[in-house]
């Protein structure tokens, strides 16, 4: 009988109980409801609007409804907050626990500049802080992103600390747009030559370059003097004027030495981990591929040219339109080593480009497993936390 009473029981649900213009007094209203309805009062509007909340079964809400004085009774619905996130790659690699990031929902903003030679930026992203207008190789008028590839790689450098979105390695870095692929993520040596040559004029000021792009190649070991590369050359020229270069090791699991600026011994090139919670261990569930968690990602390029990894798969950033996205690729890993270079480079204005490999090397770990490694290197993961 107690589960036949049970089942007959009515369902109480919370409410807004609007009140006309004709109530002048909607707290004695709301203890007559009390009474008459069984409401269950839990709060009284006065100013803003006249009416009150409370716990009401069904049948009372019909009645409600049909109660002089009530102008409408609406059903309680949740809301959140629009909170700031911190992005699994984020976590992974310890930039919240990083006192020059100093993540902590307030808006403080690295003192470094970072170029994120790609597609572009979104130039009025909020969660962005683009340093001017930068420079247009490809198609187009402005270094505006009309694909999405080159803000997603910003954010993961240096998105705001400002309690919304997402939050970057490097909060708030300065990040200059230097577009050298269109709106389909296409370009030519000649684009990408064109960025750096824009980047070196510019070394006084910019500390840190990233080039989530790449193409097939190799290093002479000269340079490019010997196999006539222009984008080598370029790229040493810049290195030797002071900036840092992070690039993404390629997405073709080849090893990195066919794939420029991979190649290249004088930049920071990045495989990429798959990691689903932030978090060191393995056992996370796949979030949007199907990857191993705390694995090397199934697409990543490997090889010895390979100087760091850190996490590019399933990475939520900043995208075109003001908006956020969630991709994979060692273009999603390279923004993460870029951040904690321009987090040394922060502290340690001086330091050399060497210098800046080094140091993430050396405060970076091992905690991964690379049993799916093809070539059985295990790259020290990028760890900021001591950066």
């Amino acid at each position: 009988m107690s589960a036949g009473a049970a089942q007959g029981a009515p369902k109480f649900h919370r409410y807004i109980v609007v009140l006309d213009g004709s109530v002048a007094h909607p707290g004695r209203v709301a203890a007559d409801h009390a009474t008459s309805y069984g409401a269950e009062v839990r709060f009284v509007y006065r100013s803003a609007i006249t009416g009150y909340a409370a716990r009401l079964a069904e049948p009372a809400v019909a009645a409600l409804r049909r109660t002089p004085g009530v102008a409408f009774v609406e059903r309680d619905r949740p809301v959140s907050a629009n909170l700031q996130t911190i992005p699994t790659g984020i976590d992974r690699v310890d930039a919240d626990l990083s006192s020059t990031a100093a993540i902590n929902g307030v808006d403080q903003r690295v003192n470094v500049d970072v170029a994120v030679i790609d597609t572009g930026i979104d130039l009025r992203h909020p969660d962005l802080n683009v340093s001017g207008s930068g420079k247009n190789c490809s198609s187009g008028s402005t270094a505006n992103d009309g694909n999405g590839h080159g803000s997603h790689v910003a954010g993961t450098i240096g998105a705001l600390d400002n309690s919304t979105g997402v939050v970057g390695v490097a909060p708030g870095a300065r990040l200059w747009p230097v577009r050298v692929l269109n709106n389909k993520g296409s370009g030519t040596t000649a684009t990408v030559v064109c960025g750096i040559d824009y980047v070196t004029a510019h070394a006084a000021q910019i500390e840190v370059a990233n080039m989530s792009l790449g193409g097939s190649g190799a290093d002479d070991g000269n340079c490019g003097n010997t196999n006539n590369d222009a984008e080598h050359r370029a790229i040493c020229r810049s290195v030797a004027a002071g900036v840092t270069y992070a690039v993404a090791a390629g997405n073709s699991s080849q090893d990195s030495a066919r794939h420029i600026p991979a190649a290249y011994d004088e930049v920071i090139t990045v495989s990429a981990l798959a990691d689903f919670n932030g978090q060191p261990g393995g056992g996370a569930p796949s979030i949007c591929r199907s990857d191993v968690d705390d694995t090397f990602a199934s697409f990543s390029n490997y090889g010895r040219d390979v100087d760091v990894i850190a996490p590019g798969v399933c990475i939520n950033s900043t995208w075109k339109g003001g908006a956020y996205n969630t991709i994979s690729g060692t273009s999603m890993a390279s923004p993460h080593a870029a951040g904690a270079a321009a987090l040394y480079k922060a502290k340690n204005p001086g330091a050399s480009p060497a210098a800046v490999k080094t140091a993430l090397q050396g405060s970076g770990n091992l905690s991964w497993s690379n049993s799916d490694d093809p070539d059985g290197i295990k790259e020290t993961l990028v760890n900021a936390a001591a950066l």
